[in-house]
């Protein structure tokens, strides 16, 4: 596993994501700390979600926890040389890199299964807003501003990627829904395949859908008082998934559920409107 990324540029690792057409419009410096960043998240994820196991991903994660140790103490191992730069030039802090860590570790230790909202927003924090508070240095953002944005934004993103990947994540036996929301619709299974298959999914659904919008809402307030031009990316992001939110909502979740993607002419349509923003 440490050999198996070595090899992949982390403008590689980006490119096909969801967020590659936002970082591209950054400056040089910028969008090449942003593609390290984003490539030491796939790199971990890859082995959260890789089909060792479990064991295994849990000894290959505690190596890259002692990598980052290793990278603040001064001694950086070859496969995170890239991010001495952008920790540097933007005060990228280690906590944040092991927070990342520890939420893989959630998904490597067993397959998550409606957990308890307290859980389920611990993991949001650790995947998505420990990358936004990442993310936010780089963007230039003061702190508190980009503390609240980080919050707000990465959980919005994860809580629409839970709704979106229901089914793929029902395939390796995970279910990211709060049991609380379940309950609430009168689902007590926590099995995703056999949620999944409960005509009440779609109410389980809104309490998590009500929960995004409102993180959205309160990223986009954030965002209108902030200097334009460190907020073009989050507002790409920002954006883009709330169109795959509302998409969701539309389209429904009685099975067969279409995977649902930002198209390209819309993509490009927010690019142009972000871009022309001052």
């Amino acid at each position: 596993m440490n050999d198996a990324t070595s090899t992949i540029s982390a403008a590689d690792r980006v490119r096909g994501s969801s967020f590659y057409a936002a970082m591209r419009i950054m400056p040089r410096i910028q969008r090449e700390a942003m593609y390290e960043i984003y490539a030491f998240c796939r790199n971990v994820d890859d082995v959260a979600d890789g089909g060792e196991p479990a064991a295994l991903r849990r000894a290959e994660l505690a190596r890259w926890r002692q990598d980052v140790m290793a990278l603040y103490n001064g001694h950086a191992p070859a496969r995170l040389a890239g991010l001495t730069v952008p920790i540097a030039q933007f005060g990228l802090q280690r906590d944040d890199f092991l927070a990342i860590i520890d939420g893989m570790e959630m998904d490597a230790a067993e397959d998550i299964q409606a957990p308890e909202m307290a859980k389920l927003d611990l993991y949001c924090d650790r995947v998505a807003s420990a990358v936004g508070r990442l993310s936010v240095r780089v963007f230039g953002m003061a702190e508190a501003e980009g503390v609240a944005l980080a919050y707000h934004l990465g959980r919005a993103l994860q809580l629409t990627n839970i709704l979106r990947d229901l089914d793929e994540d029902a395939r390796v036996g995970r279910l990211y829904l709060p049991r609380e929301a379940l309950l609430a619709a009168g689902i007590t299974a926590v099995r995703a395949a056999d949620v999944l298959a409960d005509p009440r999914l779609g109410r389980a659904c809104e309490s998590v859908i009500a929960t995004a919008r409102g993180h959205f809402t309160q990223a986009d307030s954030i965002m209108t008082t902030a200097p334009r031009h460190t907020v073009r990316t989050p507002l790409i992001m920002c954006k883009a998934y709330r169109a795959i939110l509302e998409r969701l909502v539309e389209r429904g979740w009685a099975p067969p559920r279409e995977r649902i993607r930002i198209g390209k002419l819309r993509l490009i349509g927010i690019l142009l409107q972000v871009g022309l923003l001052r």
